[in-house]
């Protein structure tokens, strides 16, 4: 594997590790957004990863999108101004303990990735310096 290669397997990560980012911090923003009981709650996203040509070493990509649970969690606010006549709204089943760990993993991701794209590009660099 050649120079760009390496950037362009880093390059993959970095939008891989961006959309899962992307996904997770739309889960934490709608953790409290309240329905009523007769649909369906938020939905968390989930980003799926996939080889891209595995055993090529060519990077990653988006192989999906996985959505959470639409029924939520029903939960009794009677005051609510979408409450049924019980008393009830649908929340979406969100564990906010799993997103902030799925959120520091794909930081982490996308930093590494970030950090091979730099020294690649600092090796180009010094080759090209070396040419002069």
């Amino acid at each position: 594997m050649g120079l760009f290669g390496a950037m362009n397997i880093a390059g993959s990560g970095l939008v891989l590790h961006r959309k899962w980012m992307d996904a997770v911090s739309d889960n934490i923003a709608n953790i409290n957004t309240v329905r009523p009981t007769s649909g369906n709650a938020f939905q968390a996203r989930y980003i799926v990863a996939q080889a891209d040509n595995y055993g090529q070493a060519s990077g990653v990509q988006v192989g999906g999108v996985e959505f959470g649970n639409a029924q939520g969690r029903m939960v009794y606010q009677p005051g609510h101004p979408l409450a049924d006549a019980q008393g009830y709204v649908r929340m979406p089943d969100i564990d906010l303990s799993d997103q902030m760990t799925q959120l520091m993993m794909a930081q982490r991701g996308y930093q590494a990735n970030l950090a091979v794209v730099e020294r690649a590009q600092a090796a180009y660099q010094q080759a090209i310096g070396l040419g002069r």
